[in-house]
């Protein structure tokens, strides 16, 4: 059965969305606590590492080659790259996780004399690992797609 990863990429997007409010509701916090949730300067850090970094290595072509395989067809060859691309990806999102979760810690470290602000800082400090996991959680089902879609290719290459 072929499937379109634009679709899979939709569906865990609704699954994600869904068990996230599903948790927020079950925890009777209720939808101001979403806000919590929201730290703009960890994801623009994460993506400052991730973007550039695919650029500088040349990779962000066939990264966005990852989003349409089974749309549009592709040699052994180029999905081979999309997959190192994607693999590359998910590398450079932990390393900007880490590197922001670092930064977070150290900041918050510096201002352990001001106990009202641990608790929003530590919290700072994990959002970064949380947005890394999101980004991976779309990541993976790229490369899957692309090494399903390799595997097809070498099998049909043996008939």
């Amino acid at each position: 059965m072929k499937k379109n990863i634009r679709i899979v990429l939709l569906g865990e997007l609704i699954l994600f969305a869904a068990v996230f409010l599903f948790l927020i509701f079950m925890g009777n916090w209720g939808l101001s606590s979403i806000a919590w949730f929201v730290d703009l300067p960890s994801f623009i850090l994460i993506a400052a590492i991730l973007i550039p970094g695919m650029w500088i290595m040349g990779e962000w072509k066939d990264f966005i080659k990852a989003f349409s395989v089974g749309v549009r067809p592709y040699g052994l060859l180029e999905l081979k790259n999309i997959i190192e691309a994607v693999g590359a990806a998910q590398k450079l999102t932990i390393y900007g996780a880490l590197f922001a979760i670092i930064i977070s810690g150290v900041l918050l470290l510096g201002r352990l004399d001001d106990m009202a602000v641990i608790g929003a800082n530590l919290a700072v400090c994990l959002l970064s690992g949380f947005y890394a996991a999101i980004i991976e959680f779309f990541l993976l089902p790229l490369k899957i797609n692309a090494e399903r879609k390799m595997n097809e290719e070498m099998d049909f290459g043996d008939d």
